[in-house]
């Protein structure tokens, strides 16, 4: 056909309408075209990227079914920028490798706190804060590496190739606000794409088994990453997706290098090797023309990894100028004691203004650890003394015969927050105490009486080696026959006959590359000749849509348990919050609490609070009193049983609080909203292997007909766990408004400081009793 016909022809492929006289390049493609125009799902190309994949093929850059690969990739990459950019939290179901196996997890990127948390069944394991992600190595299959600065990688696989293609998307755009930020900036707002400063096709060296190939590559330069879509595939299997690979930047840890080869140039990352070449086309065919592209190439990565190595630095430096948790709490103990020591001698009014400087600058500080205190000061070696005020100047009236007392740096709840919570109705001059106790045991001394804190086979295999190895390890203990893997699929339930879980999890694991799939799609010998590893995965190859298959049956095994453990927890959850708002107790002992503290903190210069946040409750172990075994606790116990002794017995109101509470309801949310996901990936699982005619397979009808039935019940089942879930976001809501506390505080921390007062407060009362 002449040129425009083709063109035309061309277009309407790329827009999703192929017409017949394409119709022989389809191949797989058909059905993902014909599959997301049945579903909505298809992004039409901008006519930009039309024109620029229909020039490649008319310069001979690429043949049809490497444009249709990549036309397929671009509109991925649509999809997921205008997708994933329209939300802000964003939790996927991963694997993490730890103790030489594989855990389930969730990784949650929440771009409202800036922050990476890995969750299992609730819990919060461990949070990264966005700047410690240094960058992230992507590798064949569902695996991929996070790197972190001065932490431990993390190797994980993603349960999807499509989640692993949305998750590195994130990460690229994490790592891109790192990259763009200016040291001592705050991380920019903008995830949007970076442009592409540099794009062409490449071909990379691919080491196969005894052979060595090269497989061709569109490369995009952008600020921060490197990315690759391999479009020189042919003949794609129908269950893989197309090929793609990004090499981050922003880590710092990237080199590039000439080699001797005319036009070939050498990527060096942390753990992979990339050897690219200039391919000879119809524009590239003189050896000055392809050098020339060659420099080009080395020296535009060159000047990106440099830029991106110098902000990797100054990451690591301004990291290391921060001092350790137990540092900064042991200077702070020190500052105290010099605070309380100048006050009472009276020898120090810039103290008493540095103090009051500190005192407003400090904000709570978010992390694994309870805020800091409010009134914390910096480090010494951080802080400049301003000049002494005129000896007129006084932060609080005190009379010089009053006795002073040591303060209670407790954190204070914001004015603004006052009205709606209980502060604004508290009244802790109706409580009494007994002031001299008080005044007996935390009167400052002439000598300090701290110290700081207490130490506390010979046959070839098609297969990659490595690969091949390992999964013949695997076929070792799987008593099935290539044969029989087909028939397998058809049964939900292991107690059936069907594959253990295990076993699943594994091939999912071992599916094929799309290069390793145009390997045995072409093989055309005996298959009994083969090696049982090649046996099994010319089987693989042969089944429609098995990754989708195990996938199924993985999720449909895995909901039930995961509701049933879900279940318990959330209702835990709901029962505390609500203990906590009906308990009239408690909120006594709270002002109790804030009399006592007001009282210490007036005798030592500073002003009353209306309120105190929760986190002040872990603190009143902290302070001791004249004895060391004696503290503000104890001090509480007594005040107490002296003119309330019924308030001692609060606990008995927060009986859900007797154990420090292991899930979080952040974490909970993230797990239902993991959950919604799995259900819908199986009912749209079910779609695509729902048989299409009626000559289906008494064995194949069962089975969808049992799937639809489990389908059924779970989505019954996610619906009133999900209504639980949203009654547990709703209670404990209230209850941060009504303690005035700041509506992003996560339950694993409030309810975390209330369950460890009342086990002090009940060791306090029993030493007390004595």
């Amino acid at each position: 056909m002449d040129n425009t016909r083709t063109q035309d022809a061309f277009s309407q492929v790329l827009l999703g309408r192929p017409g017949q006289e394409m119709a022989k390049y389809l191949l797989p493609e058909r059905a993902y075209i014909n599959e997301n125009q049945r579903t909505g799902n298809h992004n039409q190309l901008s006519q930009e990227k039309i024109l620029k994949i229909m020039n490649m093929v008319k310069n001979k850059e690429v043949s049809i079914e490497g444009a249709l690969h990549l036309a397929q990739k671009e509109g991925y990459a649509d999809k997921d920028s205008q997708d994933l950019l329209t939300g802000s939290l964003f939790n996927y179901s991963i694997y993490k490798y730890k103790h030489y196996r594989w855990q389930k997890r969730i990784l949650q990127i929440d771009f409202n706190t800036k922050t990476i948390f890995n969750i299992e069944k609730g819990i919060i394991k461990k949070q990264f804060p966005f700047s410690q992600v240094k960058s992230c190595e992507d590798t064949e299959r569902r695996r991929f590496s996070i790197v972190f600065h001065g932490r431990q990688d993390y190797e994980l696989e993603a349960v999807s190739l499509d989640d692993k293609r949305k998750i590195m998307y994130l990460l690229s755009r994490v790592m891109q606000s790192n990259s763009c930020r200016r040291p001592g900036e705050p991380c920019l707002e903008r995830a949007a794409e970076c442009d592409v400063v540099h794009e062409g096709v490449l071909d990379l060296q691919q080491n196969a088994f005894m052979s060595t190939e090269w497989v061709k590559y569109l490369v995009q330069l952008r600020e921060g990453e490197l990315t690759l879509y391999c479009i020189g595939l042919g003949a794609e299997s129908k269950n893989a997706c197309p090929a793609m690979n990004t090499i981050h930047l922003s880590g710092g840890n990237v080199s590039v290098s000439k080699e001797n080869e005319c036009g070939t140039f050498l990527v060096q990352t942390k753990g992979h090797n990339y050897l690219f070449r200039i391919p000879f086309t119809v524009q590239n065919y003189r050896t000055e023309v392809v050098s020339k592209l060659r420099n080009e190439w080395v020296s535009l990565i060159e000047r990106y990894c440099e830029l991106c190595k110098g902000g990797s630095l100054s990451q690591e430096e301004s990291q290391g100028d921060t001092s350790s948790e137990a540092d900064y709490e042991n200077v702070t103990v020190a500052l105290n004691e010099q605070k309380e020591e100048a006050l009472h001698f009276g020898v120090s009014a810039a103290a008493t203004s540095l103090n009051k400087r500190s005192n407003s600058q400090t904000k709570p500080v978010k992390g694994d650890v309870a805020p800091a205190s409010a009134s914390t000061p910096v480090p010494i070696s951080k802080v400049e003394v301003p000049p002494a005020p005129p000896a007129f100047f006084q932060s609080c009236s005190l009379s010089p015969l009053a006795k002073r007392t040591k303060a209670f740096h407790w954190d204070v709840v914001p004015c603004d927050k006052i009205p709606k919570s209980i502060w604004g109705s508290c009244d802790p001059a109706k409580k009494k105490i007994d002031a001299s106790r008080l005044c007996e045991q935390f009167q400052v001394q002439d000598v300090a009486v701290f110290s700081g804190n207490e130490p506390s086979v010979n046959q070839h295999i098609m297969l990659d080696r490595k690969i091949a190895h390992n999964f013949s390890i695997f076929l070792k203990s799987f008593r099935v026959k290539p044969s029989e893997l087909k028939e397998k699929l058809y049964i939900i339930h292991e107690e059936s006959g069907g594959l253990t879980d295990e076993q699943i999890t594994t091939l999912r694991r071992y599916m094929l590359t799309p290069k390793d799939a145009e390997k045995y799609q072409s093989f055309r010998g005996c298959p009994s000749e083969l090696h049982i590893v090649d046996q099994f995965m010319l089987e693989m190859c042969r089944i429609p849509h098995l990754g989708q298959r195990l996938d199924l049956l993985l999720a449909v095994r895995e909901l039930p348990v995961s509701m049933g453990d879900l279940e318990p927890l959330i209702n835990q959850k709901i029962q505390a919050s609500k203990q906590l708002h009906s308990s009239q107790k408690f909120i006594a002992v709270l002002e109790y609490i804030l009399a006592i503290g007001n009282h210490l903190n007036e005798n030592a210069g500073k002003e009353k609070a209306k309120g105190f946040r929760l986190s002040s409750l872990t603190k009143l172990s902290l302070l001791r009193g004249k004895e060391r075994t004696f503290t503000l606790l104890h001090a509480l116990v007594e005040q107490l049983s002296l003119h309330e002794p019924d308030l001692v017995k609060f606990a008995q109101e927060l009986t859900e609080f007797e154990a420090v509470p292991d899930a979080s309801m952040k974490g909970l949310s993230a797990e239902v909203d993991v959950l919604k996901k799995e259900l819908e990936n199986v009912t749209q699982c079910r779609r695509l292997i729902k048989p299409r005619t009626t000559k289906a397979m008494p064995q194949e009808s069962q089975f969808c007909r049992e799937l639809k039935d489990l389908i059924q019940k779970y989505e019954g089942d996610l619906s009133q766990l999900s209504k639980r879930c949203e009654e547990m976001k709703k209670l404990y809501s209230s209850v941060l408004v009504k303690f005035g506390e700041p509506q992003d505080l996560d339950s694993q921390e409030l309810f975390g400081w209330i369950s460890t007062f009342i086990s002090e407060f009940r060791k306090a009362c029993a030493e007390v009793m004595q």
